[in-house]
């Protein structure tokens, strides 16, 4: 059927039986109480925190996303990869507080830290941006991989695109519901291993198939390997590129890397995902200790660095097997004419791979990887969704529920995550433009979380006033700007007069408003902090760098040794390497 033999198929059908099994063993463990449903009753070992945490980042915008982008601007995109080093600082600043507080949720952190009103703000906003981006884009990735894979699939008048997601929304759906993140964690250390091992074939097969790498570098150009080239335009020195413009509006600037936003925006956004976000911090939040956890993300941060080599590699390979015609289904999917890439048609450089160099056996491995990095995606944000609602809206309003009642609500409310997928499917089949614009939404939220997560910790004086008042304000501005760009995005011609209001808010380069919400989130969370009272210190005990006690930094201090301090100065360490490796 379609480009899978009939022992890929048998492959892909002892993947699901080894994911079944798994699930199975763990969903008869004990979970009762919520601490063992949300938190995996915080037993998870050092070695399940860090894959799982890779896991649940490489999901299907790294499959299509990040080898679509390879296949058209080089390496410019391992600039987000190697952030890396944004989980040394979950591990070795944000963590220990998160770890002290005992809490389940980061709105419960901000509660502590600040208001009640944080908390279900900050709730609210995670939710609602998790069931527009996260699982809106794991199902448009998973489409694209069944349509190539698996073209010929129907059933009941639905497509592979339909079937596959079902099937994939599904089965996630299922062990996550009934298992909660110990079965979401447990599988997806096994997902981890497979995906790997899956895209190391890709990567392996692809450059034999081009001729090996010094062959790669010559039918790519130099220039697909550069890190900085890709994002300065052509007439542009490199210092002034982001910040000169064409025509009237001199101060805009409308490219795809800018470095000035690569070095200032694009961290804040990193490191709000990395520290700040529940959807990943959850996993160290089920760690039994400081130590345990922090481990674990140092492990986590060495298997990010893989994806430059496992899929941004791929897609330069896919672009070099089109460019060259050595593969003829490859250039007419990729390339038109006048022999460029097609961009849209880049996102399908991945399971195109798969479909065309891969022996059988191999390739039924590779689809088994694909479909884990859209399972363990999914499943992480059902199970962050559940965990936020019942402990974050659902114990509000019913305080004497008792454990297996929020047990039971958890997993209610990850059913209605899955019917929502569900309800998706019709909504994201063939919007490409829609997954471009679900890209930069992070970038408009991210910074006010960021602000109040990084600042409340490190600065006592700041309070609930400056910290709402930081919120509301960024929040406003990201949504703003959303509000602008969705009619441009998803409205077939639309666009704003030329110079009109409107039309400068849309077109100040997302990256450089992202930067303008960071640092008016800043001016007003110590501005209104300053004019107001300070708070009791007594109250936010442990929950600042300001009001540790001795006994706080006793047990941060005996959490680690010199080990986990040589591995994380290597990690600095191997990314300056590719860095330099990737300069020119």
């Amino acid at each position: 059927m379609g480009t899978l033999a009939v022992v890929d198929w048998i492959v892909i059908g002892l993947y699901f039986l080894l994911i079944a099994g798994l699930a199975w063993w763990v969903i008869k463990q004990k979970t009762d109480t919520t601490t063992d449903y949300f938190l995996a009753g915080r037993h998870l070992g050092w070695i399940i925190v860090g894959t799982s945490i890779f896991a649940s980042n490489i999901g299907s915008e790294h499959l299509v996303g990040l080898t679509g982008t390879g296949a058209t601007d080089g390496v410019a995109m391992a600039h987000y990869e190697l952030h890396a080093w944004c989980l040394l600082v979950l591990g070795w600043v944000m963590l220990p507080f998160y770890i002290r507080s005992r809490v389940f949720t980061m709105p419960e952190f901000l509660e502590k830290r600040f208001s009640p009103l944080a908390r279900t703000l900050l709730s609210g906003v995670s939710l609602l941006a998790y069931v527009l981006t996260k699982i809106a884009v794991g199902i448009f990735a998973g489409g694209i991989v069944f349509s190539v894979l698996i073209p010929e699939l129907s059933f009941m008048g639905m497509n592979s695109f339909w079937i596959g997601s079902i099937l994939v929304i599904v089965f996630t759906g299922l062990y996550t519901v009934l298992g909660g993140l110990r079965a979401v964690a447990y599988t997806e250390a096994v997902q981890t291993l497979v995906l790997i091992f899956g895209s190391v074939m890709v990567l392996y097969y692809g450059l034999d198939a081009i001729g090996g790498w010094n062959r790669l570098y010559e039918v790519a150009g130099p220039e697909m390997f550069d890190l900085w080239k890709p994002i300065v335009p052509d007439g542009y020195s490199a210092t002034w590129a982001p910040v000169l413009g064409e025509g009237e509006m001199a101060w805009y600037f409308n490219s795809n890397y800018p470095w000035l936003g690569m070095l200032f925006a694009a961290p804040i956004v990193g490191l709000w995902y990395w520290t700040t976000d529940q959807y990943i911090v959850q996993r160290a939040l089920g760690a039994p200790n400081e130590k345990e956890g922090r481990r674990g993300t140092i492990a986590a941060a060495f298997l990010k660095l893989l994806p430059v080599f496992l899929f941004i590699i791929p897609g330069i390979i896919a672009f070099a097997l089109a460019k060259s015609g050595e593969i003829a289904v490859l250039q007419e999917a990729l390339m038109n004419q006048q022999g460029e890439i097609i961009n849209e048609n880049a996102q399908a450089s991945f399971p195109l791979l798969v479909a065309h160099i891969l022996p059988v056996g191999i390739r039924g491995i590779v689809v088994a990887g694909l479909l884990a990095a859209l399972m363990s995606s999914l499943a992480g944000v059902f199970n962050a969704s559940s965990t936020l609602f019942t402990m974050d809206f659902y114990s509000k309003f019913r305080p004497d529920a008792s454990e297996q009642h929020l047990v039971w609500m958890g997993r209610l409310a990850t059913v209605v995550m899955v019917v929502i997928g569900l309800l998706w499917i019709p909504v994201i089949q063939g919007s490409r433009g829609l997954y471009d614009y679900l890209q930069g939404v992070q970038a408009y939220l991210a910074p006010p979380i960021f602000v109040v997560f990084f600042f409340g910790i490190f600065f006592k004086r700041l309070n609930k006033q400056g910290a709402l008042s930081a919120l509301v304000v960024g929040l406003f501005l990201g949504i703003f700007r959303l509000a602008i760009d969705t009619p441009v995005m998803l409205g077939e011609g639309f666009a704003y007069a030329e110079g009109s209001f409107f039309w400068i808010v849309n077109n100040i380069f997302f990256q450089y408003y992202s930067l303008f919400i960071f640092l008016v989130c800043i001016a007003v969370m110590f501005g209104v902090s300053y004019m107001t009272d300070p708070p009791k210190y007594e109250k936010i005990s442990g929950l600042t760098y300001g009001t540790l006690t001795d006994e706080d930094k006793r047990m941060s201090r005996e959490s680690w040794n010199w080990v986990d301090i040589s591995l994380s100065v290597l990690l600095v360490a191997v990314i300056g390497f590719i860095y330099i490796y990737f300069s020119g």
